[in-house]
Parts: C-alpha cells; sequence; structure tokens
C-alpha cells in the first residue's frame, strides 16, 4: 500500500485497523496480513489500487501525426514508440485519429482498458474543437437532440463556444461516443470542416499542462478514479 503511494508504512497501518483495508471485497484488519497483489484487488476505502496489483496507467499527450498503435507495420510514428522505454506490455484505451492530439491514455490491465473504451460505461472525453465558419446560434441545441450520421445518430453531452475570432471558432465538446472520426464526422455533416482537434479530458483525467509527445504515470488517487468509473 505504500508502494502504491496511500501513505507511510504508518498510516497504511492506521487505515488496515480502521477496517478501510479490502482485499477481494473482504476486510482485512490484522497487521501484517501477506497477499499477492497479482492474483487479488487491493482496495481502501472503496478504491482500487491499481500499483498494488503491478498495474500502472500512463497518460500521453499525442502529437498530430502519430498513429494510435503499439506497432505499425508501415513504419509511420506510433504510440508504441512513444512509450518504448516502459518495461511492460502496453494497451491503448480506446484510439486518437492520426491527426488528433491530446490525452491519451495507455495501461498494462487489459480489463481496464476493455471497461474504459467500452460504451456500456459511457466515460465522457472532452475536445477542443477548431472550426472554419460561422456557428449556428442552434448548433449546441441540435447536437445535444442528435443528428444522423451514415452509421447511426451522435448526441453531445455538453457544447460551448469558447473563442470566436473572424471565421475561426474554438468550441468544446463532451461526448460519450468513441466511434471512428466521430467529432470530425460530426462537425462536418453540419458544414463546420475541423482545423485542429484535441482532446483534453477522458473521465476523470485530465490532459492538464502535460506537454506535446511527454508521457506521465498517473497518481494512486487517479489511477483509483478510473477503476471507480467502469466498476472495478
Amino acid at each position: 500500500m505504500a508502494a502504491a503511494g496511500v501513505g507511510s508504512r504508518r498510516a497504511c497501518e492506521e487505515l488496515i485497523a480502521a477496517g478501510r483495508v479490502s482485499v477481494d471485497g473482504r476486510v482485512v484488519r490484522e497487521l501484517g496480513t501477506r497477499v499477492d497483489p497479482s492474483k487479488v484487488a487491493i482496495h481502501v476505502d472503496g478504491s482500487r489500487l491499481a500499483a498494488a496489483a503491478g498495474h500502472v496507467v500512463l497518460a500521453l499527450n499525442k502529437p498530430a501525426g502519430v498513429v494510435t498503435t503499439m506497432n505499425d507495420p508501415q513504419g509511420r510514428p506510433s504510440v508504441g514508440e512513444m512509450v518504448s522505454d516502459r518495461s511492460e506490455r502496453l494497451f491503448h484505451v480506446g484510439r486518437l485519429d492520426t491527426d488528433t492530439e491530446g490525452l491519451l491514455l495507455l495501461t498494462n490491465d487489459g480489463e481496464l482498458a476493455q471497461r474504459l473504451a467500452h460504451p456500456s460505461h459511457g466515460i465522457l472525453k472532452t475536445y477542443l474543437v477548431q472550426v472554419t465558419g460561422a456557428i449556428p446560434r442552434d448548433l449546441g441545441k441540435r447536437l445535444r437532440e442528435g443528428i444522423e450520421l451514415d452509421d447511426g445518430p451522435v448526441t453531445v453531452d455538453r457544447f460551448r463556444v469558447i473563442e470566436s475570432v473572424a471565421n475561426q471558432v474554438l468550441v468544446e465538446v463532451i461526448l460519450h461516443e468513441g466511434r471512428k472520426r466521430i467529432v470530425r464526422r460530426m462537425f462536418e455533416s453540419v458544414g463546420l470542416p475541423v482545423e485542429r482537434l484535441v482532446r483534453t479530458r477522458v473521465g476523470p483525467i485530465a490532459l492538464g499542462d502535460l506537454r506535446v509527445g511527454r508521457t506521465r504515470v498517473l497518481g494512486a488517487a487517479e489511477a483509483a478514479s478510473l477503476y471507480r468509473a467502469v466498476g472495478m
């Protein structure tokens, strides 16, 4: 627990004694209890410890021009190359189009990756979208109510205009959809070509000030928030 960043050894002992730690759903109060973190799920106050199970979650600020794959047979710059210094076998959580920038999560926990990407869990994703052209006054309403694409309707959960200069407009959209090129196709369908697209948040995890092309390991609290979000 201390290695997972919960607190000092003394603080962890106090959590155990207070009955705030469980192993595979069973409260553990005895200090010194030994478990294999690779085979059990450890929770503190209901939040699962990712690091305690040997799992890691990375946030990557993906640049434009990089394909979301761990190994590209065509030799294009790939996400895998950007984390080649990691010893874990990582999975990318969902995908970002080659020309799309921003937050991409990677993890060696296959179940977490699958749950985060599955639409049934409704994980919200936030994007900054730069478009060319005038924004119709009713666009937000239309997108929230849903518009029809060739593979079915799409709706956004939130929409707001951030900035408008001449014919360049920056908007923020939040949606739980994960279909291929969904944001670009959505705006193209209403006559607004996307000039730049950046994902800034996935569920509870924000891109923040992470520099383009850099990664960071999520802390224990952030990782736990992802596990909570998908019911693990």
